[in-house]
């Protein structure tokens, strides 16, 4: 198994990229290694502070870098040998199996789509997000960004890969699905979720369970929550701050210490031919090392193929 983690992504790259990673090598499985992408004297110069001399992390040198203020097309068409640019040529390849950076979001989307692209039957990927739950378990909820504008046949595939993603990354045997809405009863909601919510009823190879709302997003009501990338990132923000809130009151609360953006690390791209994970900009050490954790279980669970075996 090999990980790729874009070195030069993020607000504190490549310091806290590096860090992180080598903070990940003891977990990793014994067939894993680390492919580290970005300028190799600078990579080089952190491993060297820290001592580290393992032979678990690979560089692959990539001399551009994409910042995050960047048009994302533009930018991977102009700098095909960013630390971007490099990582999905080395997925697309299959010289790694999975991509991961806390680099531009947008760059990363975009990538993804001109790379690897998108299954065949898929109208559009999404970002999906791991949600904590009261029962120590985590929801996903789809999409969490990448689609600011949903209409109601996106929303009702959403339901059917994110029912697959779960499946196949929880060993659920048929999740949970529900449309996040303003109230549970069928006809609550705008034009766009009365109709979603009568596709994903009408789906019978998922377990539609109906509406779900706000209040309902971490007491395990859902496996898997639908939205549009508008309101669910607005949802998966809010969420977050409540660690950053109570942390600031010397609140000290466990599930509210699972909300922390830190404990997941990463958001994986869902719908496209190769697993592909995205992590916050501001990533510490500590989401990096975490990320990687997900990232191999996301290699493990192979999700994409099922995904596209299901829509072939």
């Amino acid at each position: 198994m090999k990980i790729a983690v874009d070195a030069m992504g993020g607000d504190f790259a490549p310091k806290a990229i590096v860090e992180g990673v080598i903070m990940a090598v003891s977990d990793l499985p014994a067939d894993a290694k680390i492919v580290l992408i970005g300028r190799e004297n600078a990579i080089r110069d952190i491993l060297q502070e820290h001592k580290f001399t393992g032979s678990s992390i690979e560089i692959v040198h990539a001399e551009d870098v994409i910042e995050m203020s960047e048009h994302p097309t533009k930018a991977l068409s102009q700098k095909p040998n960013s630390s971007i640019g490099v990582g999905f040529k080395l997925l697309k390849e299959k010289a790694v199996d999975i991509f991961c950076s806390a680099g531009n979001t947008g760059a990363m989307h975009v990538g993804a789509l001109f790379s690897i692209r998108a299954i065949e039957g898929i109208l559009r990927p999404a970002i999906a997000g791991f949600v904590p739950q009261v029962n120590g378990q985590y929801a996903v909820m789809i999409d969490i960004g990448a689609n600011a504008d949903c209409k109601p046949d996106v929303l009702g595939q959403f339901g059917e890969i994110g029912s697959l993603f779960a499946q196949h990354t929880f060993q659920i045997e048929r999740p949970r699905v529900a449309l996040m809405n303003i109230g549970e009863e069928e006809t609550k909601g705008s034009l766009i979720a009365q109709a979603a919510h009568q596709l994903l009823k009408d789906n019978k190879r998922i377990n539609f369970i109906g509406n779900i709302e706000g209040k309902d997003l971490f007491i395990n009501k859902a496996d898997v929550i639908v939205t549009d990338g508008f309101t669910g990132n607005i949802l998966f923000k809010l969420g977050e701050s409540l660690y950053e809130v109570t942390k600031s009151r010397g609140v000290e609360d466990e599930f509210i210490a699972r909300t922390n953006y830190e404990g997941v690390g990463g958001s994986p791209i869902v719908g496209v031919n190769g697993n592909v994970m995205i992590a916050h900009g501001m990533s510490s050490p500590l989401a990096i090392k975490n990320m990687i954790s997900w990232a191999v279980k996301q290699v493990e669970a192979n999700a994409y193929v099922h995904i596209a075996q299901a829509l072939a």
